[in-house]
């Protein structure tokens, strides 16, 4: 009996435990998918956020989010900040603005993070010299020590093949593109880009926040952004069947945004985006943080998720 209560005793503290490391949230419930395992990159985890009343009986819309651990609860980060995105989102349903939707949050990688959120195809489109002088800026703030190399198609291999097929599976969610949506903010915001024009079969729109289209972290002598416009021309979706929302501040990082988002811009309005279905947003005073991008997700959900 003494042991059967022992272990009652260690299971019940395991189970706290477990739940102590989960973020709080204001609304709904955190499903924690931890060390979910890939052919494609590094294990990690994955928080599932369903929203209030979260039901089998009907279906959700998905919206996929990197960073996963800066989403949700600002106890739990490495910067004291997060977006609140459980909050945002309740209030965008509970006032009927939106759709029902599920928030996948995929966890980053940390030291990977920069090669899985970096658009492959824009950087091996540069030349061996061009290659060498991207190298050497990333060098320079410490985004690596060697060789510069993206490996975000296999980051894009997982989400498709691994993991959306998983949260299918397991969740009462639609599965067609009108229905599932990518985002995220500075080099998420890169790589939410990157995933629609490399897969418009299976997103149906994107959300990018202060996309750091520097690709390092200088404009001067700066070869990426350019690279970044030319695959846009060539690969963006038809807008038909797309939505794409990009904005940006003008503080902090986000300073180096304004001249390169007006040529993103130059690119959408040339392939036939207009305002059914593209929003660039200027916030002037915000800088580069979750704090800034909490108060501004609502703009992208309702564009995205609107009934």
């Amino acid at each position: 009996m003494k042991r059967i209560v022992l272990i009652s005793v260690l299971l019940s503290m395991a189970a706290m435990l477990h739940s102590q490391n989960l973020p709080r949230v204001v609304s709904g419930s955190i499903h924690r998918i931890e060390n979910f395992k890939s052919k494609f990159i590094d294990t990690r985890n994955v928080d599932v956020w369903l929203p209030d009343g979260y039901s089998n009986s009907k279906k959700y819309a998905v919206v996929y989010m990197h960073d996963g651990q800066m989403l949700f609860d600002s106890l739990t980060t490495w910067n004291h900040r997060s977006w609140d995105a459980d909050a945002v989102i309740s209030q965008l349903i509970r006032d009927n603005q939106i759709e029902p939707v599920i928030v996948v949050g995929i966890w980053n990688s940390g030291k990977s993070r920069h090669p899985e959120f970096f658009p492959q195809k824009p950087f091996e489109s540069l030349t061996p010299e061009l290659k060498a002088l991207a190298t050497k800026q990333l060098q320079s703030m410490g985004n690596t020590i060697e060789k510069f190399q993206p490996h975000s198609d296999n980051y894009l291999k997982f989400l498709v093949t691994e993991l959306k097929p998983f949260i299918d599976k397991n969740y009462s969610v639609y599965k067609d593109r009108r229905h599932t949506f990518i985002g995220g903010s500075s080099m998420g915001g890169l790589i939410s880009m990157y995933a629609i024009c490399e897969y418009p079969k299976i997103f149906g729109g994107a959300i990018c926040m202060s996309t750091h289209w520097p690709g390092s972290f200088t404009v001067e002598n700066n070869p990426i952004p350019e690279s970044f416009f030319i695959y846009l021309k060539s690969s963006l979706p038809d807008p038909r069947k797309h939505k794409i929302y990009f904005d940006y501040g003008d503080k902090t990082l986000d300073a180096m945004y304004p001249p390169l988002q007006q040529k993103a811009d130059e690119v959408m309005k040339a392939k036939g985006y207009t305002n059914k279905n593209w929003i660039t947003r200027f916030y002037p005073g915000d800088d580069h943080s979750e704090t800034a991008w909490s108060r501004r997700l609502h703009v992208p959900l309702e564009f995205l998720l609107k009934k």
